[in-house]
């Protein structure tokens, strides 16, 4: 049922893949995100869509295919996720309806692309796509982080000096022309930062919290999109997020008001998600989307331009990757 004819390259090919799909991928990131998150990290559906798409491509079978990503040194979480979903295809499910149980830990948005690509014959792109977008938004996550580092050094410079300074004041005001007691200042610094350190710890424990209960997305969603300067930031990578996987879902044939939908839910903000989903009703009234995206607030000029451009050309999947 899976995979391409190959049988003379099959067993030449298959020693090279094996070795080139098991590679270690559990990483610092992937460890972090599961304490704020169950889903799946985003290297690791790199990683899941990349060597999926090589070796369907190389003509293996996809239930040896999954073993291999499981052998490839992911995570014990997401090796449990492919051996549940290679039971359910060995009882006869597609590759989208074995993945499906797993929406807890895999993002909506993969499955329907892989359903999509399963019903058009295309499953082979619709992998090779998966792969792109998710290295597109782990380069755009990395860019994020490396761009914070230097405001981060800054920041934290800033509060050891300014806090040394600040406390130090009144030791040398209160001193009175007596010697300055160096040690006892050291020890209420010391213990300054101590009880500092333990406010800090509380904050990251609430955060693990709001993240595990959903709440976080709200909260962080209204940050970025309503205080400066982030949302200015955030409006521009949750947009790009979203033409991209638009773009992703118009050439999978997937229906336009699910492509928005699932489109929508990638910017990972619920504020935006909202409003860019108050175009699905006037899409299925069967207006254009241009028209839908009227409604509208978050959308950039650029981007109903693009839109307007690939509706009327016909491109519509070459504009939202362009305007992405």
């Amino acid at each position: 049922m899976y995979g391409r004819p190959g049988r003379g390259a099959l067993a030449g090919i298959q020693g090279t893949l094996t070795d080139a799909l098991l590679q270690p991928a559990v990483t610092r990131e992937t460890r972090f995100m599961g304490l704020l998150s169950s889903q799946v990290g985003t290297k690791e559906m790199v990683l899941l869509c990349r060597q999926l798409a090589t070796a369907y491509e190389a003509g293996i079978p996809i239930l040896q295919g999954l073993n291999l990503v499981r052998r490839g040194g992911i995570s014990r979480k997401l090796s449990q996720i492919l051996e549940r979903a290679s039971a359910r295809i060995r009882q006869g499910a597609t590759l989208a309806d074995a993945l499906r149980p797993e929406s807890k830990y895999l993002p909506a948005f993969f499955v329907e692309v892989i359903a999509a690509g399963e019903q058009g014959g295309t499953l082979d792109d619709m992998l090779r796509d998966l792969a792109e977008f998710y290295e597109d938004l782990l380069k755009l996550k990395q860019g994020v982080a490396v761009s914070m580092v230097y405001p981060g050094l800054q920041l934290a410079a800033a509060w050891f000096l300014g806090s040394f300074s600040l406390r130090l004041l009144p030791y040398i005001h209160g001193t009175g022309g007596r010697t300055f007691q160096f040690e006892a200042y050291v020890r209420d610094y010391l213990a300054f930062q101590g009880r500092a350190g333990l406010v800090a710890l509380l904050v990251a424990v609430g955060v693990v919290l709001l993240g595990r209960t959903g709440l976080l997305d709200v909260i962080t969603g209204g940050i970025k999109m309503f205080f400066w300067p982030f949302n200015m930031i955030s409006r521009r990578f949750a947009l790009s997020r979203f033409f991209r996987s638009m773009s992703l879902l118009v050439g999978a044939g997937m229906r336009m008001d699910r492509c928005i939908q699932h489109a929508a839910r990638v910017t990972m903000n619920p504020l935006m998600e909202r409003d860019l989903l108050r175009a699905v009703p006037l899409v299925l009234q069967g207006h254009t989307l241009v028209e839908a995206f009227s409604q509208v607030n978050c959308l950039s000029p650029v981007g109903r331009d693009m839109l307007a451009v690939g509706e009327k050309t016909g491109k519509l999947e070459t504009s939202l990757r362009k305007v992405a």
